[in-house]
């Protein structure tokens, strides 16, 4: 699959690398609105093309796919641009801003015929297929507890009164939509919507929440999700049940899941690490654009969780000026 890359990032390197080592997965194209950037970029990386317009990218009929790693407010425009050219598009995570773009943008592919994915990488990865059918193992399913706290190396530069985009509520960023997002998107994938949604945040300077809790109310269950860019955290996400409890190392990026049954000893279900995980969600793209359909599951949790997030953002005051749109 010929795929183009909107964005010259870190993240986009990774990708690239990641993509590498998938079969049928070639870079095509570069997209920068930097033309001097997107040409060193595409012939650092051996890609044919690179475009500073975004109309002229959509036209490039060789691109068959298209990887959006731009700031989380483009996303949607520039998805709905290639979605409409019949591209194939794989999203960063949060996929939009709000859960009114992710409905459109899901609209617009269901028109068209062609894939929108979102790039969560963990829900793709063994680690995660290994959790989702250890779950009987537990029992009946009491308490989650998703951490995912990392102190951001942004966030130096905020306090010396720089604001990067990670830090940018105008850009649709901040603690929620960069970190916590991988704790709430787990949850939602496996349990649905909850019933109940309980959100605080710590707020820093210009509106932008630095670190934050949400918990979802299951009826019998109930998830305790922790995030922060303005601090480590050391402890593993648990999952409890009457009969015992699962361990993960990292709910971002699951590679190491262990069993706790009640009154016996802890034992290793799953340990495998990832020096490419991005490439598992490559492999499912280009399966899953056979058949669009095939991703329905993944949508659903993506519009599921934007759902969650929007609330939990309206309780703690965090507006988007996407969200006036």
């Amino acid at each position: 699959m010929r795929f183009a890359v909107i964005g010259t990032g870190a993240i986009v390197e990774k990708f690239i690398s990641a993509g590498s080592q998938v079969p049928g997965f070639s870079l095509y194209a570069v997209y920068s609105r930097s033309k001097e950037r997107g040409q060193a970029f595409a012939a650092e990386h051996g890609a044919q093309r690179s475009f500073d317009n975004l109309a002229d990218l959509a036209a490039c009929r060789k691109v068959e796919a298209v990887y959006i790693a731009s700031p989380n407010y483009a996303h949607c425009a520039q998805a709905l641009a290639m979605l409409s050219a019949g591209k194939h598009v794989l999203c960063e995570k949060p996929m939009a801003s709000n859960a009114a773009e992710v409905r459109r943008m899901q609209a617009c592919a269901r028109a068209h015929n062609v894939l929108l994915l979102e790039a969560m990488k963990s829900a793709f990865l063994p680690g995660f297929a290994a959790l989702s059918r250890s779950l009987p193992l537990i029992g009946r399913l009491r308490r989650i507890t998703a951490s995912y706290c990392q102190y951001s190396s942004r966030y130096d530069k905020f306090k010396q009164g720089i604001v990067l985009n990670a830090f940018d509520p105008k850009l649709s960023n901040g603690a929620l939509m960069d970190i916590g997002v991988y704790c709430v998107y787990p949850v939602v994938k496996l349990f649905g919507l909850p019933r109940t949604i309980q959100g605080t945040a710590v707020k820093l300077a210009g509106g932008v929440d630095g670190a934050g809790s949400i918990l979802l109310g299951y009826g019998e269950f109930q998830a305790d999700l922790l995030y922060s860019k303005i601090a480590d955290g050391a402890l593993p996400s648990e999952i409890q049940g009457e009969g015992g409890s699962l361990l993960v190392d990292r709910i971002s990026e699951p590679q190491f899941l262990s069993l706790r049954p009640r009154g016996e000893q802890e034992r290793t279900l799953f340990d495998q690490p990832e020096s490419a995980p991005m490439r598992y969600e490559i492999e499912a793209f280009q399966r899953m654009a056979l058949d669009p359909a095939s991703a329905e599951s993944y949508s659903r949790a993506t519009l599921e969780t934007a759902m969650v997030m929007d609330e939990a953002r309206r309780q703690m005051g965090i507006v988007f000026p996407a969200d006036a749109q």
